[in-house]
């Protein structure tokens, strides 16, 4: 039983916010308990000069998308000011294959993706033809880093479209969990989530007692800088591969 299911009795938590269901149901599918405790919360970031924005943004060549909060953002202006994307005539870039499929519910077609679901690499890749000439727009959260703007050789204007916040009414309920389950797992999709557990939670417990889980390279890194060690991390960055990866390595111990 236990070999068939190598999440047995193992309770996964997801600290991101919830976008889709499907990493949750293949938590079940291995035999372990999906427990959701976000330590952020996304919340669009409204401006009174929100649809004069969003008509200049569907004039540009390039936008880029690198999280599908940004899209949800994106899509909720779009509705609100009845405007599709229909009416946009450029490119679009995103950083994920999840994030390419929300543009893609939105009537966006995505023409590049890069290689690796990360800005580092996305900015690396991504090479457009007579750049120097390009009007690009990085649709992006509060929290995000200069990165794109900076790193690419070319100029980029930036929007933000949502806020990040930390979700403190979640910290007791994953201290609980975490302490009073003996078999955890916790999943970090994000630096943001890192910082909120590193600060909020460790000095109330430790980074021990649990399998740590990052997403990607970039959430490994404030991982490990925040003193924890990782021990799973997929090959690709989506939340399905990571919980696919937690189960082999769960596998491995049984």
């Amino acid at each position: 039983m236990r070999n068939a299911l190598p999440l047995y009795e193992e309770t996964v938590i997801f600290t991101g916010t919830p976008k889709s269901p499907e990493a949750a149901e293949l938590v079940k599918k291995y035999g372990g308990t999906p427990v959701s405790i976000p330590l952020i919360e996304v919340e669009e970031v409204k401006q009174r000069d929100d649809k004069n924005r969003l008509i200049e943004a569907l004039k540009a060549d390039w936008l880029i998308f690198t999280s599908q909060s940004a899209v949800a953002s994106f899509r909720s202006k779009m509705l609100r000011y009845r405007i599709t994307s229909e009416k946009y005539a450029g490119k679009v870039a995103a950083v994920g294959t999840r994030t390419a499929a929300a543009l893609d519910q939105l009537g966006f077609e995505v023409s590049f993706i890069p290689s690796v679901f990360s800005a580092d690499v996305f900015v690396k890749q991504f090479k457009p033809k007579e750049s120097e000439q390009l009007h690009v727009l990085f649709l992006k959260g509060s929290l995000a880093g200069s990165l794109i703007r900076e790193e690419l050789p070319f100029h980029v204007s930036e929007w933000t479209v949502y806020e990040t916040k930390s979700a403190v009414s979640s910290i007791d309920k994953l201290i609980k969990q975490i302490t009073q389950k003996e078999q955890v797992s916790v999943l970090f999709a994000s630096p943001s989530a890192v910082e909120v557990f590193a600060s909020r939670i460790v000095p109330r417990t430790t980074w021990n007692g649990f399998t740590v889980c990052a997403i990607g390279h970039v959430t490994e890194r404030a991982l490990l800088k925040a003193g924890a060690l990782v021990h799973v991390i997929p090959e690709t960055y989506t939340l399905v591969e990571l919980v696919h990866a937690l189960a082999k390595r769960k596998e491995g111990f049984k």
